[in-house]
């Protein structure tokens, strides 16, 4: 693509997505991590940070909103941003991954407290492994957040997923807080949970979070499916087989302040044990899959302001997942295979300013994977990663414009050495935003920016499957947004909000898997090539008709039209890729009024189909769902409270497959106690 081609594309994504709007906006700023960490109440204690201003589309769910949504995970509570899609496989324990305005899985970078979670086997992150128990805040950033003062790492991924876990808190004149709840739901789901903070002094505080999940996930469903003539092939009711879960989470941390700067360390494990369901294919109903999963990790950061014109930065993690995968369906091959991950990872960040206007960043990452695995013949890799980063940004008058580049060399080994191989990639970005009113109620933001995703372990080693030669896949994004803002008080409306953005992305290179000739044999490619056009838009207001009483109606669209380009001798070429919709949208609706609170919500999604042929064999009908809640809160003495909760999702019991023949569950309940003091 030419010079003058990105001008155009960059040019028309700003039209797009300023031309339908008449609006003001104000973006809400984000305090920097370090000012989010010190939220330890402590006594006498005042803490700033410099706020940056965000630059690029960013959609966030944080505290009691949080808390309203019937989820059980982070993938549950994703559903209500745009842009999103979520591969869902089923039931409380089914696997779940996100996937940013049609990019794909891969191009998805997901943080934990700041630090990237990885899977260097198959670029996957199941989401179902965190729940929201333990969650403050979920923001989804497109391009990167409009923030230099970051690891490297942060400036690669074309979309991003930042998880930040709950800090201590405490009450004035308290040492610690208490909370616990459990969870009583439909498919015999039991979920406590236990939350225990205190403060050792007025710098270090302690948390320690632990949880429980069981479910049989099993749950009726109907099975129907026409075939191409028109004809019903099947139409019947059964029970989801193997979906049952078993898991346990257990974090802890310690979370410290020093002069102009803040420390942490916190410690993760998950262990699970759970069923694969399978898709129901031919009447078959029941599968013989197994799953465990030990999935820990340490990590920690440290940060500190030297003075006025430089700050620096410190993260550090090491990680180790035991993954057990068994299958002993009779009728397939019986597997028993053992993958064991490993993961280094340290990073250092360096902030400059030399003038107020003016900010430069340098940061430099160091990752380390090992895997291994009791497959035959395997390859057992090593990748070593270094990444650089060098941004700038300048903010003259009410405009800001940041640029960065992030430069990433990757050295993979094997045992053989027969596969071995050196990789280099470049991802370049430039942000742009303005506050054209003085009252700064009305942000323009648009930003341009080439990232791309390095082909996973499985895609390049995997046993007669890798092909050690693959490319990176590489993304170009192009962005125009706006947003408007305003707050009122004392007044019927108390907050308005809306948001669009028009954007074109461009997919390159992009890894697919093709048949060698021989059965069973497969290899991986550079060949695919896709082109997206979309626009999001999610408006939000609050009004309050009487005293006490607020109601907040969201709602969110997207339109994506995401086709395959690859080739035009290809009988889809100009197809929508499988599984995105054109439409979608949710809705909520939030009523508050003394301790009592109900939530409403509801998602769409538009018709799909399920392969890369837009033909009716492959067609899925759009799907809905209808979800609510009734909660009350009690105060009781010495600032303790009793809370509890009743929700029922998909009240009007929608039958519908997220993805083809794997059904969701139909009408479920559940309820939750909770006890805080």
């Amino acid at each position: 693509m030419t010079l003058q081609q990105h001008i155009k594309n960059f040019t028309l994504a700003i039209l797009i997505g300023i031309a339908p709007f008449n609006i003001s906006a104000n973006e809400v700023e984000e305090s920097t991590i370090d000012s989010m960490l010190l939220q330890l109440n402590l006594n006498e204690v005042s803490i700033t940070a410099n706020r940056f201003r965000e630059m690029t589309p960013v959609q966030r769910l944080s505290g009691k909103a949080l808390e309203k949504l019937n989820s059980y995970s982070v993938a549950d509570a994703l559903r209500h941003f745009t842009g999103v899609q979520l591969k869902d496989y089923g039931g409380v324990g089914g696997i779940k991954t996100i996937d940013i305005r049609s990019m794909g899985a891969n191009h998805v970078g997901v943080f934990y407290d700041g630090i990237q979670l990885g899977n260097a086997q198959n670029g996957q992150i199941d989401l179902s492994m965190y729940s929201l128990d333990n969650i403050d805040e979920l923001a989804v950033y497109n391009g990167q957040k409009g923030e230099i003062f970051q690891p490297a790492k942060d400036f690669g991924s074309a979309g991003m997923l930042y998880i930040r876990s709950r800090r201590p808190k405490f009450e004035n004149g308290k040492n610690y807080h208490l909370k616990v709840s459990s969870k009583f739901g439909s498919f015999a789901t039991i979920n406590p949970s236990l939350l225990l903070e205190t403060k050792i002094n007025d710098s270090i505080s302690v948390s320690v979070s632990a949880e429980y999940l069981s479910s049989s996930g099993e749950y009726d469903f109907r099975y129907r499916r026409v075939t191409p003539n028109g004809e019903v092939a099947y139409d019947t009711t059964a029970t989801r087989q193997n979906g049952d879960i078993k898991a346990l989470r257990v974090e802890g941390g310690v979370f410290g302040i020093i002069e102009d700067g803040y420390w942490r360390v916190k410690l993760y494990t998950y262990n699970s044990e759970r069923g694969i369901p399978g898709a129901i294919v031919n009447n078959v109903w029941r599968r013989g899959e197994r799953l465990w999963d030990n999935n820990t990790f340490v990590q920690g950061t440290f940060s500190k302001d030297i003075n006025r014109y430089y700050r620096t930065m410190v993260n550090a993690k090491y990680a180790y997942y035991n993954t057990h995968y068994v299958n002993n369906d009779a009728k397939l091959i019986e597997v028993d295979n053992r993958y064991k991950q490993k993961e280094f990872y340290i990073s250092t960040s360096h902030a400059f300013t030399p003038f107020r206007f003016w900010d430069i960043a340098l940061a430099y990452d160091y990752q380390f994977n090992a895997l291994n695995s009791d497959i035959a013949n395997f390859a057992f890799p090593k990748r070593h990663t270094n990444m650089l980063a060098l941004a700038t940004s300048f903010q003259i008058w009410r405009m800001k414009i940041q640029g960065s580049c992030l430069a990433t060399f990757i050295n993979d080994k094997t045992q053989t050495g027969d596969n071995e191989g050196k990789k280099r990639a470049f991802s370049p970005s430039v942000l742009f935003s303005l506050k054209p009113l003085k009252n700064g109620d009305l942000t323009l933001r648009a930003f341009i920016k080439r990232s791309f995703t390095m082909p996973t372990f499985n895609d390049l080693y995997y046993t007669d499957l890798g092909n050690a030669s693959l490319k990176p896949e590489y993304v170009t994004q192009y962005d125009g947004g706006v947003t408007y803002m305003r707050q009122w008080n004392k007044k019927f409306v108390r907050q308005f909000r809306i948001q669009a953005d028009g954007y074109y992305n461009h997919v390159t290179d992009k890894i697919v898997a093709y048949p060698k000739g021989q059965q069973f044999r497969w290899t991986m490619l550079n060949l695919g090539e896709v082109e997206i056009k979309g626009c999001d838009v999610a408006t939000e207001v609050t009004v309050s008709p009487v005293n006490k009483l607020f109601f907040t109606i969201k709602g969110q669209y997207t339109y994506q039209h995401a086709v395959d380009v690859t080739n035009e001798n290809d009988s889809y070429y100009g197809d929508q890729i499988p599984y995105v919709p054109r439409h979608s949208c949710s809705a909520a609706v939030q009523g508050e009024y003394d301790g009592w609170c109900i939530n409403y919500s509801f998602i769409y999604a538009g018709e799909r189909y399920s392969q890369q042929q837009n033909v009716r064999a492959n067609h899925m009908q759009p799907w809905y769902t209808h979800d609510i809640s009734l909660t009350k809160e009690f105060k009781l003495k010495r600032g303790s409270a009793l809370k509890g909760t009743f929700e029922v999702n998909n009240f009007l019991n929608q039958a519908y497959d997220v993805i083809q023949n794997y059904p969701m569950p139909g009408i479920n309940y559940r309820f939750t106690l909770s006890f805080e003091i």
